[in-house]
């Protein structure tokens, strides 16, 4: 029988047909130079290093890796620092920094400020950083240097996860959220998130996301606050997005699994063919993931950092390369879908 292409691999098939300039500012991390050799030799993107040039060339040959098509960008050597650290200074004064000299010292030391900061410019089209950062620091760099959406107005991160041969989701295909920022969301952060999921599922796939807001309870089998959060979260987002298919409370059963959702539920249009599951904290959301991952076997992408203008993208410091590629692709399509939804508006504009 015929294997599927899996749906990650479409993803690389479909970052090739467009690959966009991706900073990758931790140029001292040999995972990342190999993903960067890789992005760049099966055209998935245009890679931008940041680091010193010797050093990335140093580690690059102790590693038997090769640098062709890749940028490097030498920070302290860039034409465009003063309009960086510029652009840092009028975003953070009088928070972090009382004088312009202060931001540049401090993006020459923080190079995930300046991928981001990069990609709020237009410089790039997106980064990818956490090999060697935390998620705190990547997601406090892209939330202090980046543009917030207005219409979601809170920055959370979701995973792509796919299962071989499981038979619910989108044919094994995932979302799962807030797995690595937001602790403890209230209703209103938790229909952000709900929505940027969505959003992401429609963006990267093409498909028609169907999303479960989770709980221990399932459309009133249980009381508590947190369900009171899960169910005022749905309310939001309805009036919201009003033609998203969305439902919840649901347990995690009756979200994805058809059989159980027939004895819970009747003629709902997301009980038992969830693909977007949405998690009511981050304990819920990162625990399940990394089961998922490890006990499951599931392909894991991410955390991809949402509800921002631009694409940004998180790494678990545990990653693989071939996790750094995926993330990257994913990064790609994004950037290639924000380009597709700016020339949209622009038409209308006009």
């Amino acid at each position: 029988m015929k294997k599927n292409i899996s749906w990650v691999h479409k993803l690389l098939d479909k970052a090739k047909k467009d690959p966009r300039r991706i900073v990758l500012p931790e140029g001292d991390e040999p995972r990342v130079l190999l993903a960067a050799q890789i992005a760049a030799k099966e055209k998935i993107a245009i890679p931008i290093i940041l680091g010193n040039k010797l050093q990335v060339e140093k580690i690059a040959k102790i590693n038997l890796l090769s640098l062709k098509d890749i940028e490097i960008i030498e920070p302290e050597k860039f034409p465009d620092l003063k309009r960086i650290a510029g652009a840092l200074y009028e975003l953070r004064k009088n928070k972090d920094f009382q004088k312009e000299d202060e931001a540049k010292e401090f993006i020459l030391k923080e190079l995930v400020y300046f991928g981001a900061l990069m990609t709020r410019l237009g410089m790039a089209d997106g980064f990818v950083a956490g090999a060697s950062h935390t998620t705190s620091s990547v997601a406090r760099a892209a939330i202090h240097c980046m543009e917030i959406d207005p219409n979601i107005k809170i920055v959370s991160s979701s995973f792509i996860m796919e299962l071989e041969n499981c038979p619910y989701g989108e044919n094994g295909l995932f979302i799962f959220a807030d797995c690595g920022i937001v602790p403890n969301p209230n209703a209103e952060q938790l229909a952000g998130i709900a929505i940027s999921s969505s959003n992401m599922m429609k963006n990267l796939f093409n498909i028609t996301p169907r999303v479960a807001l989770l709980s221990y309870s399932t459309k009133g089998s249980a009381k508590g606050e947190s369900v009171d959060k899960v169910v005022k979260a749905l309310e939001i987002v309805r009036g919201k997005a009003k033609g998203l298919i969305i439902d919840g409370e649901f347990q995690l059963d009756a979200a994805i699994i058809p059989e159980v959702a027939r004895i819970k539920l009747s003629d709902n249009p997301v009980a038992g063919k969830a693909n977007v599951l949405v998690f009511p904290n981050l304990d819920a959301g990162n625990i399940c993931y990394k089961m998922v991952q490890r006990l499951g076997k599931a392909r894991a992408v991410g955390p991809l950092l949402q509800g921002l203008t631009k694409p940004a993208s998180d790494l678990s410091r545990g990653c693989s390369v071939e996790d750094i590629v995926d993330t990257i692709a994913a990064t790609v399509v994004r950037a290639q879908h924000a380009d597709k939804a700016l020339k949209s508006l622009r038409s209308v504009i006009a």
